[in-house]
């Protein structure tokens, strides 16, 4: 029979709080997601209501039992508007958030793959790019559009390839000192073959696990476009667009048009960030090991 001493006693204590914390987490997180996913997909058929319908005798009401969230200043109700508005800023941020995984994955492998002067060219159109801060590349490209969804996705999607490509690269590169593909090239395998068939499901755990991390930061993209009023129309609901329509609103002291779009914007982001978290601790229990410390 052993018996621990007390610094080892408090370091298991600590780990066990450390990992019952992130079982909490999780379970908000997790919780979070599914109330997200759930209003975006019920809220719409089940309200038989017109989110865009006008009533300025109910204008600027203070949240109630007919209206959680208040009215806006032409008295639409901000529920269903923010319900509407949330659905097309997760839209608009998971279809981004995809785009950009795959061109940054298919740029990245490519580059860890082949090397060489391809390595080369590829690094140093990323870093050209990086040096460039996102929100200024994205207003040059939606201003190059109609305000629309598309144009917001095109320009979520071309300004945030460049993180994926240099993790799958990386990724690509420490397996390709792997013996297993020293054997595969050994054997006769040509570069596209081990690639495809060796390389490119390796990285796929990290792309999809950059890919989920992109969501919020597509999210906040978008809505930071829309405020600036170079994303989508005023006149389509989302999370942006009911924040920048709510400015005079706040000026005059109705905080409530504000406050719940930009609840909306904060609370999913912080959820799907902390799943993601919870995942790339799984996938990399070196990584997991060190938050531990």
């Amino acid at each position: 029979m052993t018996c621990d001493s007390p610094a080892e006693t408090t370091w298991r204590s600590y780990g066990t709080s450390r990992r019952s914390t992130r079982a909490v987490r999780v379970r908000v997180s997790a919780s979070l997601v599914t109330a997200t996913v759930l209003a975006v997909l019920l809220v719409p058929p089940l309200v038989q209501l017109d989110q865009q319908a006008v009533d300025l005798g109910a204008k600027l009401l203070p949240p109630s039992w007919d209206h959680p969230f208040g009215t806006d200043d032409l008295g639409r109700d901000l529920l269903l508007r923010c319900v509407y508005g949330l659905r097309v800023s997760l839209l608009v941020g998971v279809v981004a958030a995809l785009t950009a995984t795959v061109i940054g994955t298919a740029i990245g492998a490519m580059a860890g793959a082949l090397g060489g002067w391809v390595d080369r060219g590829v690094m140093r159109v990323v870093d050209t790019f990086s040096s460039v801060p996102h929100l200024l590349l994205g207003i040059f490209i939606v201003a190059m559009f109609r305000p629309g969804v598309w144009p917001v996705v095109v320009s979520v999607a071309l300004t945030h390839w460049l993180s994926t490509a240099r993790i799958v690269r990386a990724e690509v590169l420490s397996l390709r000192s792997r013996p297993y593909i020293d054997a595969a090239v050994s054997g006769g395998a040509s570069r596209w073959r081990v690639a495809v068939r060796h390389l490119l499901p390796a990285v796929l755990p990290q792309a999809a696990l950059a890919a989920v991390l992109m969501v919020p930061h597509a999210m906040w993209h978008e809505s930071a476009l829309s405020f600036l009023g170079l994303g989508l129309p005023t006149h389509t609901a989302s999370l942006g667009t009911l924040i920048q329509g709510a400015r005079g609103s706040l000026l005059a002291g109705q905080w409530w048009p504000t406050l719940f779009p930009g609840l909306l914007i904060i609370v999913p982001t912080l959820a799907i960030a902390g799943l993601a978290g919870a995942w790339r601790e799984r996938i990399n229990p070196r990584r997991r090991s060190e938050l531990m410390l």
